[in-house]
């Protein structure tokens, strides 16, 4: 094999330095700032790409913000409006309880009215009948007859004795 040959070496060796240099000068001249372009360019994008995420970011907190402040806001209304709607229940059915209080108050002195005078129509009816009863029963046990007025002293006696 040639390439093994110490004689040869000199000349390989000069070959491979020239080949070198040349891929070399050609790589620098022409592939190595394309590709430093090509690396620019992208190093480029990705920091753009960054600085609208960044952006978007920012934009979406503060979107983020706006919405948990309408939120609380939203909430704190709820509230008011279901307290107002709770004070505004809670008067209504004071207020009937109140007027269905008055309502049946009226109806239970208006009962003791109504018992009231029964209750002395009833003692004053009770007074004709005793007087009836004691006329007839005076009339049966001894025949004698007495009139109303008689027999009307006689109740009223009667029952103020048992008093």
């Amino acid at each position: 094999m040639p390439q093994f040959d110490p004689h040869f070496f000199a000349s390989q060796l000069f070959w491979l330095y020239a080949c070198f240099i040349v891929l070399y000068v050609v790589l620098s001249a022409r592939a190595m700032p394309k590709i430093g372009e090509v690396l620019e360019e992208r190093q480029r994008k990705i920091d753009d790409n960054l600085d609208k995420a960044g952006q978007l970011k920012a934009e979406a907190e503060a979107a983020v913000a706006i919405y948990e402040k309408a939120l609380a806001e939203s909430r704190a209304e709820a509230q008011r409006v279901l307290r107002a709607g709770a004070d505004a229940l809670s008067a209504q059915a004071e207020a009937r309880q109140k007027e269905v209080g008055e309502r049946l108050a009226a109806e239970v002195r208006s009962g003791e009215a109504r018992i009231t005078a029964a209750k002395q129509e009833a003692l004053a009816n009770l007074r004709d009948m005793a007087a009836d009863v004691a006329k007839t029963a005076m009339a049966k046990l001894t025949g004698v007859t007495i009139d109303d007025r008689a027999a009307q002293a006689a109740v009223t006696a009667a029952l103020e004795e048992s008093r």
